[in-house]
């Protein structure tokens, strides 16, 4: 498991939590659905080549979603999340109970949070940039622009940052 815990180390590092981009009509409260979990997930884990799987499997005669995320050297993590459905013999139920798994294996699995969309993160100033965090993020193969994306840098650190 060595090639896919460096890779998702790194692809971790990189993720953002989950828009929440979805009202519960019954609740009113606000969550991340399925396709944001995997918008803020899938493309950086891609990037670290690492896809990701969600079969339906059985077990014991329940069933289950596994997630599973496979590094392009073929090591695996998974983990499977039962499938609850509110209402037996009914597509719809069914459909949903899946997407739900689906949305919390995933979400568990890679720690994902979610974060409310209102701009107020937007205005909050970004931390500065150490001279510890430059070291790591070269170390770790970040480009400048990830870690100006991130951090505060100055011009000093910019040329610092080049030349570690």
């Amino acid at each position: 498991m060595k090639e896919i815990a460096i890779a998702l180390i790194k692809a971790q590092s990189e993720m953002s939590d989950a828009k929440k981009n979805a009202t519960n009509p019954f609740l009113k409260n606000s969550y991340a659905d399925l396709n944001a979990i995997r918008e803020a997930v899938i493309p950086v884990l891609n990037e670290n080549k690492i896809a990701v799987l969600q079969p339906m499997v059985e077990i014991n005669g329940e069933m289950y979603i596994k997630t599973l995320l496979l590094h392009e050297s073929g090591e695996t993590i998974d983990s499977i999340t039962k499938i609850i459905v509110s209402k037996q013999n009914d597509a719809q139920s069914q459909g949903s109970g899946i997407t739900y798994a689906r949305r919390y294996g995933l979400q568990s699995l890679l720690n994902v949070g979610a974060v409310d969309d209102d701009g107020q993160k937007a205005s909050q100033p970004k931390p500065n940039a150490t001279t510890e965090i430059l070291k790591k993020a070269k170390d770790g193969n970040f480009t400048l622009e990830q870690v100006k994306a991130k951090y505060s840098v100055t011009k000093a650190q910019e040329s610092e940052f080049l030349n570690l």
